[in-house]
């Protein structure tokens, strides 16, 4: 598998699927989850709701990790996943491994080869950069499946892809 960290727009990503880092409503919102949803188009959130209906009544739990088509995105797949907000005591690493854990398994059950991840509860979930970069990048590199041929990190901005970059040793 090889594993890259750029900085750029995962909403223009030319990958099979990418990660969006959700909440638990899977309804949009801001940061990330709002860029794909407005990206992806209406079909994303009708998707969203359908799914949530008939398996998260309660809202998806931290950690977990759930596929949808992608709308008008590039990518074939939107997998959407939780991450643990910091703010809210959620300070367990295993949550935030789990949910990189869980989106690559997710990926490998509906065939996507290609797949990009954010800096999932970086940001406003308030988990420091360079922790999330050292458990994202040691969940991947110890990920057993042998589906997955790429995972790119796309960052927003410099300084966290910085992280993930030295992270990777690149």
């Amino acid at each position: 598998m090889r594993i890259e960290a750029v900085e750029g727009d995962i909403t223009t990503e030319s990958v099979d699927a990418i990660v969006n880092a959700a909440n638990s409503q899977l309804m949009g919102g801001g940061g990330v989850d709002g860029a794909i949803h407005a990206a992806a188009g209406p079909t994303l959130l009708h998707e969203c709701r359908r799914l949530r209906a008939a398996r998260w009544h309660d809202g998806l739990p931290v950690g977990e990790a759930v596929a949808t088509g992608a709308g008008e995105l590039e990518a074939q797949w939107v997998i959407h996943t939780v991450g643990p907000n910091r703010h809210r005591g959620q300070t367990d690493p295993d949550l935030l491994a789990s949910c990189f854990r869980r989106s690559l398994e997710v990926a490998e059950e509906v065939g996507a080869r290609t797949i990009a991840f954010p800096a999932i509860s970086a940001g406003v979930y308030g988990w420091d950069a360079a922790e999330v970069a050292a458990i994202a990048v040691d969940t991947v590199r110890s990920h057993p499946g042998h589906e997955v041929d790429l995972v790119r990190f796309v960052l927003f901005g410099a300084p966290v892809a910085q992280h993930f970059r030295e992270t990777l040793g690149a």
